[in-house]
C-alpha cells in the first residue's frame, strides 16, 4: 500500500494529497474535520485497502462522519470530487484486475451545488472558472432576479449567505390588530378613570384627565417546521426567516421530525448562526424521518394552549409525505385550525409545476388550511409576507387542489 500514495502518472496526483483536499472540500462543506481525522483516514485507507469504489467510500465515511446530517454532503463530495479527479478508478486498475463498475450519471441532489463549490475552493493549484452572467434572451435579468428565484437546495455557499441577508432585509409582514386591552393615548376619544383619578391625588388638587384606546399589536406567530431528509435544506433558511420575524413580533418555533422540540428559547438569540447553532444542538432527529400526525397531536396536547392566544396565527412548514396515520394526521390539523386565528401551509413541492394533491397525506391537510403556499426561494417568502400581513390569501384556494387531483 506504499506505493500508492507516492508519485501517480500524471494527472493522477498522490493518494494521500488527494485526500487531504477531499477532507478539506468536506470542511469547507459544512462537515467538521480535524487532522487527526484526516490522519485516521490515511491510516484506515492502508490498512483496509480497497478492491472497488465502494469500499473506499465506506472506509472514508466511516472515518470522516460523525453525524447522520453529514451523509449526504459527504455523498455529494465523494462523487463530485473522485469523478472529477478521475484518480480512484486508475488506481483501482493499477491494483485489482477487476474492472471498475459502470453506474449511470444521476441528477444533481440538494446540497450538491454548495458542495462542488467548496470543491473548487479547495485546491489553491487548481485555476478557478470565471462565473458566467445569466440573462434571458432580451438581457433584462439581473444577478438579483436570478438569486430571487433559484430554488434553495441549488445554492452555492456564497449564494446561501447572500439570501440570508436578503431575509434580513425582507419587508415583514405589518398585520397590527386591535385588542381587547387599553392604553394611554393623546387622542379624546375615551376617558381613563382610574389614571384620572390617581393623578386627582398629587399636590394641586385638580382632575387632569387622562385618555385611553385600544391597543394595536401584531399577532403572534407558532411555526411548526418539518426537519425530515426531504426538508431540512429549506428549513435551515425558513428559520433564518423566522428569526428575522421574531424582530417584530412574538414567534413560537417548533421542530419536529420523529419527534417534537421546541426551540423558541433558542430562536430568540440576537445572532441568527447562534440561534440556529443552538437549534441544531436541541433537535437531535434532524435529516431523519418524519410523523407529522403524531408531531401536531402532541403539539395540541402539550402547547397548544401555552403559546396559540391573543389570535396566534400558526405557518406550518412541511411537505405533507405522511404514511402512517393519515386519519390520525387530518384530525390534530383540524384541531390546529379551530385553535388558531389563521394556519397558512407553506410546502417546497409547490415548486414543482406539476405537483398535484394526490398523496393521502397532501389530502389529510388541505381541507384544513386557510393558505397553501410554495416556499422554496426568495420570492417566495415575500409573497408569504404579503400573506401574512392580509386577512385573505390571493392565491389559490387551498381546496381547489383537491378538485384538481379529483
Amino acid at each position: 500500500m506504499t506505493n500508492l500514495i507516492g508519485p501517480q502518472p500524471a494527472g493522477g496526483g498522490a493518494l494521500a494529497e488527494n485526500i487531504v483536499h477531499f477532507a478539506r472540500a468536506l470542511r469547507e462543506a459544512g462537515v467538521p474535520i480535524g487532522p487527526g481525522a484526516v490522519l485516521d483516514a490515511l491510516a484506515a485507507v492502508e490498512a483496509a485497502g480497497f478492491g472497488d469504489r465502494r469500499d473506499f467510500h465506506t472506509t472514508l465515511h466511516a472515518v470522516f462522519v460523525k453525524k447522520h446530517e453529514h451523509s449526504l454532503l459527504f455523498d455529494q463530495a465523494f462523487e463530485i470530487f473522485w469523478k472529477r479527479r478521475g484518480l480512484l478508478e486508475k488506481l483501482i486498475a493499477m491494483m485489482s484486475p477487476q474492472a471498475p463498475s459502470q453506474r449511470q450519471p444521476q441528477r444533481a441532489e440538494a446540497g450538491a451545488t454548495r458542495v462542488a463549490d467548496a470543491l473548487l475552493k479547495s485546491n489553491p493549484d487548481e485555476p478557478k472558472a470565471v462565473p458566467s452572467i445569466d440573462l434571458d434572451a432580451r438581457f433584462t435579468m439581473s444577478d438579483q432576479e436570478i438569486l430571487r428565484a433559484k430554488d434553495f437546495a441549488q445554492m452555492t455557499a456564497a449564494e446561501i449567505d447572500e439570501a440570508r441577508k436578503r431575509i434580513r432585509a425582507l419587508t415583514m409582514p405589518d398585520d397590527r390588530r386591535r385588542t381587547r386591552r387599553f392604553g394611554p393615548t393623546a387622542e379624546r376619544l375615551r376617558i381613563d378613570p382610574r389614571r384620572s383619578f390617581r393623578r386627582s391625588l398629587l399636590p394641586g388638587g385638580a382632575i387632569n384627565l387622562t385618555y385611553r384606546a385600544p391597543i394595536e399589536r401584531a399577532p403572534p406567530v407558532v411555526a411548526l417546521c418539518d426537519i425530515s431528509g426531504s426538508m431540512s435544506e429549506y428549513t435551515r433558511l425558513f428559520l433564518h426567516f423566522l428569526h428575522a420575524l421574531g424582530e417584530t413580533r412574538r414567534v413560537s418555533t417548533f421542530l419536529f421530525g420523529t419527534r417534537l422540540t421546541n426551540v423558541t428559547r433558542a430562536m430568540r438569540a440576537r445572532d441568527p448562526d447562534e440561534a440556529l447553532g443552538q437549534t441544531a444542538k436541541l433537535a437531535v432527529d434532524w435529516s431523519g424521518g418524519t410523523r407529522i400526525g403524531e408531531a401536531i397531536a402532541r403539539f395540541n396536547r402539550d402547547w397548544a394552549r401555552r403559546v396559540l392566544g391573543q389570535g396566534a396565527v400558526v405557518i406550518l412548514f412541511t411537505d405533507g409525505l405522511e404514511r402512517d396515520g393519515v386519519g390520525d394526521l387530518g384530525v390534530a390539523v383540524e384541531r390546529l385550525r379551530k385553535s388558531s386565528r389563521r394556519l397558512i401551509w407553506v410546502n417546497p413541492l409547490l415548486r414543482f409545476d406539476g405537483f398535484s394533491a394526490r398523496a393521502q397525506g397532501v389530502r389529510a391537510i388541505l381541507p384544513h388550511v386557510d393558505a397553501f403556499r410554495p416556499i422554496h426561494n426568495l420570492a417566495s417568502m415575500a409573497d408569504l409576507c404579503e400573506t401574512l400581513s392580509t386577512r385573505r390569501d390571493d392565491g389559490k384556494n387551498p381546496k381547489a387542489w383537491l378538485e384538481a387531483a379529483a
